[in-house]
Formats: structure tokens, C-alpha cells, sequence
């Protein structure tokens, strides 16, 4: 089932796919970087002991424990404007302005729903060793009919357009934006997991908006949501991201790990799901345990009652 033996994509779309590819590679896809200084929380809260070096290994805090504040603006929909701002406007709106906050729980990022549903999020990352599918937990996916939200970034993208537009077209699935070189989204270039975010409110736009150009050409739909590599963001970058008309989503629930967890550890953490719970795992990593840990997972959260949705049904940018 590889992406060879799919009808490629073509014109425009091709060239955007091309152009993504080239400006970001020379980066990692969800990989370990071997350095040793741990990434910040939010200034809100404590930092949070992380035992893997691969993305997001430790679930976030429970939206409860935040600020009555924080949580009313993180589950609040963003109002769509009525022209996307470009560039130049989005610089000047927010020059100056200095991040206090800086973390997977940041004022503004939805973590979870008020939804009777469970919400699985998927990354691709793309990158060098990171540009592969995980073909068994599609199917997976498909033959129980669980709807999942796909963020997936250029770097994928450019690796899989046939795929992805195969994906486009699945009612099962829907895209969301992972940014297009896969950093965490910062306007002053403050690092996560060793990789340093974008640096200026410029490189923030173009983070966001250079991948919602190629996954609108491919979907032709305009992506609702966002989460950055490394799922990292400040407080600034997060209002960027709604300005934008983009709702940026993080989890409350780590399915795999950065694609490092066992398939029985997948299964145990995706387990144990409760209503409003956004999961993050990944599909770019066949070789993980991802697969198999949602293999035993799913049959049985299905036989006990629980529901599944995709972010687009229970969430309004």
C-alpha cells in the first residue's frame, strides 16, 4: 500500500507540496534529539517530569486544575474573521508583544471538549525517518468505523501526496495543519525537546500559513485546527493561531507516547479514555506499537460505550 503505487498529484498542488519539502528538510520528524535540557511548562504551573525525549510523553494536567480563565478562553470558539489577515498585518498587529506563557497548557489551547465523545488525533510528522504510514492502524481505524482528525505536516505531505489526497477524500477522516517544518510555535524562538520554535512573529505566520496553503490545495478545504511540532506553544503564538482562524488543539490523553510506547502501554493509556478527551497518537510510525496498542483498545472501549469523533463535529474554530 505504499504511496508509489498512487495516482500522483498534479499542477499547483505539486509545486506547493515541492516547495514545503525542500524548506524543511533538514529537520527531524518526532525524532530524539539526544540533548539534555528538559522543555518549560507554562508559566502557570509546575514542570512536569518527562521521562522520553520524543514529543509530548507526559499527559498535560487536567483542564480543571487550570484557571477558571484559562479554561473558558481554551474551550472558547474562535470567531472566524472575515478576511484572513497576510503577513505584513499580522506583524504589525503583534509587534511588541512579549509570550508570559509557554507550554502544552497555554491560555487558549483547547485540551479537551465538553463533548459525550472521545476525539483521536493522529500525527505525521514527516521528517527523516518520520515519513512513513501506518497502515495497520488506518485499517484499524476503518474496519471498526472510528473517525479520527489526521494533523499532518508539509514534510508528510511532500513525501505522500497521493496518500494524503487519498486521506482527504476518506469521510472518515479529516486534516489538520501540523505546521510546515514542524517546530513548536513560538515569536521569540524559545526551544522545546531541544528544537527551537519559530523566532519571530513572521516565522510564526509562515509556520502556520505555508502548510495551510498545500493542505488546502489538497483537501480543498480550509484546515481548522492546529498543533504545532513538539505540541509546544506560547501565549502569543496561540493568538496568532486564532487570528488566523485556526483553533489551536493539544490533549489530554497521550496515546503512544511520541510513537516510543509498547502496543500493551498504547492499549492501557488509550484505554482509559473518558467523554471530552482529545487523544494524540501517531500514524507515521508503522514500526511503533501504536497500531496494536489501538488494535486491543478499541473493540473494547467500543464494547463498553464509548463514542468517537472527529474535532471538526464537537469543536468550532
Amino acid at each position: 500500500m505504499g504511496d508509489s503505487k498512487r495516482r500522483p498529484l498534479a499542477g499547483r498542488r505539486s509545486v506547493l507540496l515541492g516547495m514545503a519539502g525542500l524548506a524543511s528538510a533538514a529537520l527531524t520528524a518526532c525524532a530524539d534529539r539526544g540533548g539534555t535540557t528538559q522543555p518549560s511548562t507554562s508559566s502557570t504551573s509546575p514542570p512536569a517530569p518527562m521521562s522520553h525525549r520524543t514529543g509530548p510523553a507526559v499527559p498535560p494536567p487536567s483542564i480543571a486544575t487550570r484557571s477558571s480563565e484559562q479554561a473558558a478562553a481554551a474551550l472558547a470558539p474562535t470567531v472566524p474573521p472575515k478576511s484572513i489577515p497576510d503577513k505584513q498585518q499580522i506583524v504589525a498587529e503583534f509587534a511588541g508583544r512579549q509570550p508570559k506563557e509557554w507550554g502544552l497548557h497555554v491560555t487558549g489551547v483547547v485540551n479537551n471538549s465538553r463533548s459525550h465523545h472521545v476525539a483521536l488525533t493522529f500525527d505525521a510528522c514527516g521528517g527523516p525517518g518520520g515519513t512513513g504510514c501506518d497502515h495497520a492502524l488506518l485499517n484499524t481505524l476503518r474496519r471498526h468505523k472510528v473517525p479520527a482528525t489526521l494533523f499532518v505536516n508539509s514534510r508528510w505531505l511532500h513525501a505522500n501526496p497521493s496518500l494524503s489526497a487519498e486521506l482527504a477524500l476518506d469521510p472518515l477522516f479529516e486534516l489538520a495543519n501540523h505546521g510546515t517544518a514542524h517546530l513548536p510555535l513560538s515569536v521569540n524562538g524559545r526551544a522545546a525537546y531541544g528544537i527551537h520554535g519559530t523566532a519571530t512573529v513572521a516565522a510564526a505566520y509562515d509556520e502556520l500559513m505555508g502548510n495551510q496553503a498545500i493542505l488546502q490545495e489538497i483537501s480543498g478545504q480550509v484546515p481548522q485546527f492546529f498543533r504545532p511540532g513538539t505540541a509546544f506553544y506560547d501565549d502569543v503564538a496561540v493568538e496568532v493561531t486564532r487570528r488566523l482562524g485556526m483553533l489551536p488543539v493539544n490533549f489530554t490523553v497521550n496515546g503512544d507516547g511520541g510513537a516510543t510506547f509498547s502496543a500493551a502501554t498504547v492499549a492501557a493509556e488509550v484505554g482509559r479514555v473518558a467523554p471530552g478527551d482529545i487523544v494524540i497518537s501517531h500514524f507515521n510510525r508503522p514500526a511503533a506499537g501504536t497500531a496494536g496498542g489501538y488494535a486491543r483498545a478499541l473493540p473494547q472501549l467500543l464494547d463498553q460505550g464509548v463514542t468517537f469523533t472527529r474535532l471538526g463535529d464537537i469543536l468550532s474554530p
